[in-house]
C-alpha cells in the first residue's frame, strides 16, 4: 500500500488549509463588492448623519456575545469529552465555522470540531455538536413560529403544526429501526444519557444566543430610522430567521438567502428594500464574516499532532 511521506502531508495539510481561508477571503470580497443590490452610497450617507459611536460599540459587543455564548455552549458540552478551557473551546468553534463555511447548513463545523479529537471520538463529537445545533434550531422553530402567529399567519403556522405532528407520530413509529446498527430510540437515550446540568445550561445558553442576535436585527433596524412597533418587528424577525434556517444553503451564501427572505416580510411593513438588504449584510459581516477571518488565523495554526488524546 502506498504511504504518503511527512513531507507530504506536511504540504497538504498546507494546501487544505490555504484553499479553505482562501475560498472563505474570495467569497467575502465577492458579496461585499460585487453585489448590486448595496446601496453604499445610502449606507455612507446615514452612516455621516448618525456618528453614533457607543451605538456602533453596542452592535459589535452584541455580535462578540453571540459568538461567545456559542463558544459557552461547545465548552459545556465538549465537557463530555474532557474539560477543555475557553481559548480551546473559541479555537475549535471559530475554525470549525471556516471550516464550514463552504458546506450545506454548516455541515463541515462537525468535521472541523472532530480534527481537534482522536478518530476514536469523532462520532461523539459530532453527536455533542448536533445537540449543540439542535437546540439553537428547537428555538428558531418555536419562537418563528410564535412570530407567525403574532403577524396573523393562522393558516401557514396551522399546516407547519401539522406537518411537526405528523413527522412526530412517523419518528415515533420507526424509532425501533435500525439503519446499519443506529435508531432513533438510541439516538435519545443517548440524549437522556447527558447530565442533565448539562442539558439545562445549553438551553439557558442557546434561549442567551437567539435573544442577543435577534435584538442586534432589532437595534440595526432602528438605527435605520426604522418606526415599526417591538413586538411587531421582533415577530417579523423570528418569522425571518425560521424561514431562512429552514432552507438548505451554505455559510457564505446566508446573506444571500435571508436577505431574500427578510425582503419579502419586511417589505410588507413598508421597509425600504435597500435597508432591509444592508441590514441583512450587517447581521452576516457581524455574525459570520468577522468570526470567519478570526478563524482563519486558528485553521492556519492547526497542527494535528497536538490532538491526541481526549
Amino acid at each position: 500500500m502506498m504511504t504518503i511521506s511527512h513531507k507530504a502531508k506536511q504540504f497538504l495539510v498546507f494546501l487544505a488549509k490555504l484553499l479553505i481561508v482562501g475560498g472563505a477571503l474570495y467569497f467575502i470580497y465577492n458579496q461585499l463588492v460585487h453585489n448590486d443590490k448595496l446601496d453604499w452610497k445610502q449606507f455612507l450617507l446615514l452612516l455621516e448623519r448618525k456618528k453614533s459611536f457607543f451605538g456602533i460599540i453596542f452592535i459589535l459587543l452584541l455580535s462578540f456575545l453571540n459568538r461567545f455564548l456559542e463558544i459557552l455552549k461547545w465548552q459545556n458540552l465538549a465537557h463530555k469529552l474532557q474539560p477543555i478551557s475557553l481559548a480551546k473551546a473559541t479555537e475549535q468553534v471559530l475554525a470549525a465555522l471556516t471550516a464550514g463555511l463552504f458546506t450545506p447548513n454548516g455541515i463541515g463545523e462537525y468535521a472541523g470540531k472532530a480534527l481537534y479529537y482522536p478518530k476514536t471520538a469523532t462520532r461523539e463529537v459530532v453527536f455533542l455538536n448536533l445537540i449543540c445545533n439542535g437546540i439553537q434550531m428547537i428555538l428558531s422553530i418555536l419562537f418563528g413560529i410564535l412570530g407567525l402567529v403574532i403577524l396573523g399567519y393562522w393558516l401557514e403556522v396551522s399546516v407547519l403544526a401539522s406537518l411537526v405532528f405528523g413527522l412526530g407520530i412517523l419518528f415515533f413509529l420507526l424509532k425501533k429501526i435500525t439503519i446499519k446498527g443506529y435508531s432513533l430510540q438510541q439516538f435519545f437515550e443517548k440524549i437522556n444519557a447527558l447530565p442533565k446540568k448539562m442539558h439545562q445550561k445549553n438551553a439557558v445558553l442557546a434561549v442567551l444566543r437567539y435573544l442577543t442576535f435577534s435584538h442586534q436585527y432589532y437595534f440595526l433596524f432602528l438605527a435605520f430610522e426604522v418606526d415599526v412597533p417591538y413586538l411587531t418587528l421582533m415577530a417579523t424577525i423570528a418569522a425571518v430567521y425560521f424561514l431562512a434556517s429552514s432552507l438548505p444553503t451554505f455559510q457564505f451564501l446566508d446573506f444571500a438567502v435571508k436577505g431574500g427572505v427578510s425582503v419579502y416580510f419586511f417589505g410588507i411593513l413598508g421597509i425600504n428594500e435597500w435597508i432591509i438588504v444592508f441590514i441583512s449584510m450587517l447581521m452576516w459581516f457581524l455574525n459570520i464574516v468577522l468570526p470567519v477571518l478570526m478563524g482563519s488565523v486558528y485553521v492556519f495554526r492547526y497542527k494535528p499532532q497536538l490532538y491526541k488524546t481526549v
